[in-house]
């Protein structure tokens, strides 16, 4: 007991100092999650912690998850005209999106050769963690490993997107939100939370769409695929 409070409170105290050192050098690489979950990983190693040990106090943070994705549902109530207006849009980018990230995910596994059990694992990278175990176990995938597939898809999202946004010179707060909600889920909405309560908005619905949109369209194509 002792030791599963001793994780929950080094998981919280890692990511506030990540947070506020973030706030100061806003460096895409210096994402809180990004920076708390690679010092927790030295932490581990360093004193040959294993991880089921650290998953004693860690899965009470996980299991916080599922009302974490509800809280998002306050920014939506918030925007609800500008959600309306714009509805046919994101529900069309969304529904294409989340397709065009499973199957892309699921053919690049297929060309590389992998084993059976990773192309299962990998085919809900692209969806909240919460949703994507879920989604895996139905499958018959492995749910750990899509853990670390979803949080490599946020991370990776999270950094890269401004970039990428930058790049190709997107700005308006509907297409923002809509590209962190569907690449990087979660971590995405947090991401879009740095730009405004609108991408936010935008992104919690594109992570709630995309959810529903591949807890439908996985069983169904998955098997199709790997026959």
């Amino acid at each position: 007991m002792a030791n599963s409070i001793l994780f929950i409170a080094i998981t919280i105290i890692l990511y506030l100092l990540a947070k506020k050192l973030y706030s100061h050098v806003s460096f895409p690489l210096l994402v809180p999650i990004t920076t708390s979950t690679f010092v927790i990983i030295l932490i581990l190693s360093s004193f040959h912690v294993s991880y089921e040990s650290y998953m004693n106090g860690g899965k009470w943070i996980n299991i916080m998850l599922g009302p974490a994705v509800v809280s998002f549902a306050y920014p939506l109530f918030e925007h609800k005209e500008r959600l309306k207006t714009h509805f046919l849009s994101i529900f069309i980018s969304v529904l294409s999106g989340t397709f065009i990230g499973f199957i892309s995910g699921v053919f690049l596994s297929i060309w590389l050769g992998l084993k059976q059990s990773v192309i299962l694992s990998l085919a809900a990278k692209s969806v909240t963690t919460p949703v994507a175990m879920g989604i895996t176990s139905i499958i018959g995938g492995i749910p750990s490993l899509t853990v670390v597939y979803v949080m490599i898809a946020g991370i990776s999202g999270a950094i890269f997107g401004p970039y990428l946004l930058s790049l190709l010179k997107i700005d308006h707060p509907i297409a923002i939100g809509v590209g962190y909600g569907l690449a990087s889920h979660g971590i995405g909405t947090a991401k879009a939370a740095e730009y405004g309560e609108v991408e936010q908005a935008i992104s919690s619905i594109t992570m709630t769409l995309s959810a529903i949109f591949a807890s439908l369209m996985s069983p169904f194509f998955i098997h199709i695929l790997i026959k």
